[in-house]
């Protein structure tokens, strides 16, 4: 959780905001599209029903990747599930996240992150 200090003279307490991470897969010629992303759906759908995350909604296409939203857990813990898909088999090349909350409202607004492959 993400917490900002919300002030004005007098402290009025805290607002917390979910931490997102935003998955971007490059959409490439290396291997039809709807292989990766059903092979990505499925892996991160075996870690919600393992309870290690949450899924937001499908995956969408986004300028030149395909962005899947992941949430309910720390951000470390978080990034290494992102770097876990950039480590699947036929996973393109150059996947990387941006750390984000759920009121950002667009892709791309946070924190860029170079994916280790696991």
């Amino acid at each position: 959780m993400c917490c900002n200090w919300v002030t004005g003279g007098a402290c009025h307490g805290w607002k917390v905001t979910a931490t997102v991470v935003e998955i971007h897969v490059p959409i490439s010629g290396e291997r039809p599209v709807r292989e990766w992303i059903e092979l990505v759906e499925e892996h991160l759908v075996g870690a919600e029903e393992r309870g290690e995350l949450e899924v937001h909604d499908d995956g969408e296409e986004y300028q030149d990747s395909y962005v899947f939203l992941v949430s309910g857990a720390p951000e470390d813990e978080l990034l290494e599930a992102a770097a876990r898909v950039a480590g699947l088999p036929g996973i393109p090349l150059g996947t990387y996240a941006h750390v984000s909350d759920v009121d950002a409202g667009d892709y791309g607004l946070g924190r860029r992150v170079e994916l280790d492959p696991a």
